[in-house]
């Protein structure tokens, strides 16, 4: 029996068997997934939108937010809706939002600056702004020796444990017995009770650098203070700076808890102005403050990031060019310091 060549189909789908006909009885039939391949293929796009720690489109990550403002915002309508009794809310509880916008040129009125809201803002910016550089120049420096000399770490942890640990609002007697109601018990409540947020965030951020980059400045011959000053501190000031721009957050907040108290004529702040609402049964001035806040909490916020992408460019150059407020601040700055393109010269 000769061997069969290698070349030479066998069996029933040799060469010289007939093709078939694509519809006929014999014809094999088509596999499944090739019959259904637009099915998973549909299916895996919606289940990834559910993955875990998967980034969606931004086109479509800016759509979703701006549904939960539209539900937010239907939820208040509906909820306001009606009058007297046939409201879920009554006006003392929650304004409508036409009563709302009625108020809104009251807390507009520059002629007024107790009730002028960017008046009163900026007098709590200024406040915050203050106290928490005061907290700055204090923590960062401390913190530094202290994340750099265990000693010095032990010498202050009762005091940063306290600080961490005391609430907020216990702190208001103290500051007021010690400094009294003017300006200086508001810089000093933000200082007291930021910095020890800042000291503890700065000794973490320091200890978190890898100790290979010490040894190997140690090796290179570099000095005790070289090595803070040129190894630890720059490779921690990202993380300081991030737990900073995180803390003025929540020191914006901070300042309307002692701005109740107000002596005098003139804007009092965000914490005045609503305590002159809560007295008048101002509800409307109430919801107004509290969708101003978050407006100028989240420009503060961009206007730190874009610094933080800026000043720390080396760490965070992937992060800016995905964003799209440090992108607008690059085109305003290139806008404005750009120098002129040369003249070009008449043939």
């Amino acid at each position: 029996m000769s061997e069969t060549e290698p070349n030479q189909p066998s069996g029933p789908n040799s060469a010289n068997a007939e093709p078939q006909a694509p519809g006929s009885a014999n014809a094999e039939p088509q596999a499944p997934d090739a019959a259904n391949a637009a099915s998973p293929q549909t299916s895996a796009a919606a289940g990834s939108l559910f993955q875990l720690r998967h980034e969606p489109p931004r086109w479509l990550g800016i759509l979703a937010g701006c549904l939960c403002m539209v539900l937010c915002g239907v939820a208040w309508f509906v909820a306001t809706t009606g009058a007297g009794e046939d409201r879920w809310l009554g006006h003392n509880q929650l304004p409508s939002i036409p009563e709302t916008l009625e108020r809104l040129p009251e807390v507009l009125d520059s002629d007024s600056p107790e009730r002028h809201i960017w008046d009163n803002t900026l007098v709590s910016l200024k406040r915050v702004i203050i106290g928490f550089a005061l907290a700055v120049a204090i923590g960062i420096p401390v913190g530094v020796a202290a994340g750099c000399f265990p000693i010095i770490r032990n010498f202050f942890a009762p005091l940063v444990l306290f600080g961490r640990n005391i609430p907020i609002a216990a702190l208001i007697p103290l500051v007021l017995a010690l400094f009294g109601t003017d300006e200086t018990q508001k810089y000093m409540f933000i200082f007291v009770a930021c910095v020890s947020f800042i000291i503890a965030d700065t000794i973490d951020a320091v200890s978190e650098v890898a100790q290979r980059y010490v040894e190997t400045a140690m090796t290179l011959g570099a000095a005790r203070l070289q090595i803070v000053f040129k190894v630890l501190v720059p490779l921690a000031m990202p993380m300081v700076f991030n737990s900073l721009r995180v803390l003025f957050g929540l020191a914006f907040g901070y300042i309307m808890l002692v701005e109740f108290m107000h002596e005098g004529e003139g804007a009092g702040g965000l914490g005045f102005l609503l305590n002159i609402a809560r007295r008048r049964s101002l509800t409307e001035y109430t919801v107004i403050i509290i969708l101003t806040i978050p407006i100028v909490a989240y420009l503060i916020d961009q206007i730190l990031f874009v610094t933080q992408c800026w000043l720390f460019r080396w760490k965070y150059a992937a992060v800016a060019e995905k964003s799209m407020s440090y992108r607008l601040a690059r085109f305003v700055v290139q806008l404005f310091w750009k120098g002129k393109a040369p003249a070009r010269p008449v043939s």
